[in-house]
């Protein structure tokens, strides 16, 4: 695999360093420092290659999603029905919705939440992006008009990514298509359907320029199109959904991964969902199904510190907390001693806390792999190993139990410290610690199971029942399990088929809202029996009504050992715009979601773009 990332950061250094002095001799004359490169976007973008590495900057920012502790995706996974915040111990992670989810609470912490991320990054994104578009003509060593638009394509594809999770996460926000020179305090809030339509028109135009095959962890043109069929369902155009996705799955260049490959091909012990997440695997050219990947490694320069610590964040605290049932600490976290958990499972702190829906609720069929052993870990495939007790406690060596004799449940926090997990795809080598996290690795943005989701769901919503089956049953045979029948397939079913495959990779909370968004512009009635409009949107939604039927934690009296109940709204389909946005564009309003302190001040969103 080529990359870039060692010439465009050194590239991306020089436009950032200026004032770099340097002493040559003792002589006084030179004693005044002398600048080895002044940043100059006048010059620096007058070569195609400027704009490329301006292309980094974006790259680099949709990494940082996943990647290092309490990564931004923790959010996304407990606005949902698959998981909650586990964090236990204290107060302040999100779990009490309706108290900790205000404009003015802190919204990028790791100890909080990271939605003021989001807003931040997301506008960082399309910044980096409006540089290369509003320089676009600027260079002067173009190939040929075909370069300059694949150029213009990948930032279209970057600004188009930030704004299709910008609406589903915010609903109207200010719609920014230039490069802002100098400071800007008069921002409006535009329509969220303005905007799509806007991501659409850029995405068809990049479909037609990007290349089909690029370095991987840059743009393609199947990444374009994805995009496009998420941009396309939101807009509620399902034809155009059906031939955006179409375009990728018949395109020639990626297809499932149905055979073994990689690393441990050759591992009977082993299968093809397995080999689809290891980290040697992701971006191997024989591996056709990534469509935008994220790079991290270890020997690349910029990689995230930390790595990508999944094993932190999404594996139980099955480490601390947990007795034998003759009464002794059972586990322990420690390298090296005669029965080693710690490399074997990494050392989580239950961080992601999923829910009886995807542990066990949303699974259909046993001989599915993505839930078989070997692949999925339960709490019982776990030994006690704790060093101090062998010899006295015959349980030493067995495997874990959740109740002894009596009934007594051996742990004291089971929502932090006791749930099983998908440890084909969480457990990422961490060569570099004693006491694995997760270490570096690439990560799948999108891949073609969930293209063929995507276009499942819209023959869904066009009540194509039938080819709606198909494009299900291709994800669903590589995984082994039964074909669905087409009488089955609703919305709720492709939802529990993204559960099933996606886990932790899709935004989760951002896919529901575009969902719910989709009901209540249609008036088409969900899979509960219910019709939604957009007039209530924010009092009642099929976001809330999912969450609230699936989630085992949400408003059913079930509280932390702290003492924090797990607490949410139905405007909580909508994230609140952070205060300090708000209170800093002096010159103009951006408005506030119905639900938060400073809806009152809100002012009709633009619903057209000024010329």
């Amino acid at each position: 695999m080529k990359t870039t990332y060692k010439s465009s950061k050194r590239i991306l250094s020089l436009l950032l360093t200026a004032g770099l002095a340097t002493f040559v001799s003792c002589k006084e004359s030179y004693l005044s420092p002398e600048a080895l490169s002044f940043y100059n976007p006048d010059e620096t973008f007058n070569e195609a290659g400027g704009l490329r590495s301006a292309l980094v900057a974006c790259e680099r920012n949709m990494r940082l999603e996943w990647y290092g502790d309490a990564p931004p995706m923790v959010t996304e996974a407990i606005f949902s029905d698959i998981a909650v915040e586990g964090t236990t111990d204290k107060s302040g992670p999100a779990q009490n919705m309706n108290l900790l989810i205000t404009p003015d609470a802190q919204l990028n912490n790791g100890d909080y939440n990271k939605i003021g991320w989001y807003w931040s990054e997301g506008f960082k994104g399309v910044k980096y992006a409006n540089v290369v578009i509003s320089r676009i003509n600027q260079p002067t060593n173009y190939k040929d008009e075909a370069e300059k638009n694949a150029i213009l394509g990948a930032a279209y594809f970057h600004r188009a990514c930030r704004y299709y999770r910008l609406t589903q996460q915010f609903g109207d926000v200010p719609l920014i298509l230039d490069e802002v020179i100098g400071p800007k305090l008069d921002f409006q809030s535009t329509k969220r359907e303005v905007i799509l339509q806007k991501m659409k028109e850029d995405l068809e135009f990049a479909e037609q320029w990007v290349p089909a095959v690029t370095d991987k962890g840059t743009v393609n043109k199947g990444s374009v199109s994805h995009l496009l069929t998420k941009i396309n369902l939101a807009l509620g155009k399902f034809d155009d959904a059906i031939k955006s996705a179409t375009n990728v799955i018949d395109g020639g260049t990626h297809k499932l991964m149905t055979t073994r490959f990689g690393l441990d091909a050759n591992n009977a012990a082993r299968n093809v969902i397995w080999d689809l997440h290891r980290p040697a695997n992701k971006s191997l050219p024989s591996n056709t199904e990534g469509l935008m990947m994220v790079i991290d490694r270890v020997s690349i320069d910029g990689n995230i510190d930390g790595g990508i610590q999944l094993m932190r964040n999404t594996v139980p605290f099955w480490h601390n907390n947990i007795n034998t049932p003759a009464g002794n600490r059972g586990t322990i976290d420690t390298y090296g001693i005669e029965i080693d958990e710690i490399t074997k499972y990494g050392r989580g702190i239950g961080r992601v806390r999923p829910t009886y829906y995807s542990q066990e609720g949303v699974w259909d069929d046993p001989k599915d792999l993505r839930h078989a052993p070997g692949n999925w870990t339960r709490m019982e495939d776990l030994v006690y190993n704790n060093p101090t007790i062998k010899g006295t406690d015959p349980y030493y060596g067995k495997n874990l139990q959740f109740r002894n004799a009596a009934g007594a449940i051996l742990t004291i926090d089971t929502i932090r410290c006791w749930f099983d997990w998908p440890n084909y795809k969480l457990f990422i080598e961490d060569p570099l610690k004693v006491q694995p996290t997760g270490g570096n690795t690439d990560w799948y943005v999108f891949r073609l199971a969930e293209t063929y989701l995507l276009r499942a769901e819209a023959y869904t919503w066009k009540g194509d029942l039938a080819n709606a089956a198909k494009d299900i049953n291709a994800v669903r045979a590589r995984a082994g399990a039964a074909a669905i029948l087409p009488a089955k397939v609703n919305i709720g079913t492709v939802l529990d088929e993204r559960a099933r495959e996606l886990y932790f990779e899709e935004p989760r909370k951002t896919e529901l809202t575009r969902i719910a968004y989709i009901f209540a512009m249609t008036g088409k009635p969900a899979p509960n029996g219910k019709t939604y409009n957009l007039s209530d949107f924010s009092d009642n939604n099929y976001f809330f009504d999912r969450i609230i039927e699936k989630s085992d934690f949400y408003n059913k009296g079930v509280k932390t050992r702290h003492g924090d109940e797990y607490l949410m709204s139905p405007y909580h389909v909508l994230w609140p715009v952070p205060q300090a946005a708000i209170s800093g564009n002096t010159g103009g309003i951006i408005n506030q979601n119905k639900g938060y302190n400073g809806f009152q001040n809100n002012v009709p969103p633009l619903t057209e773009i000024p010329k």
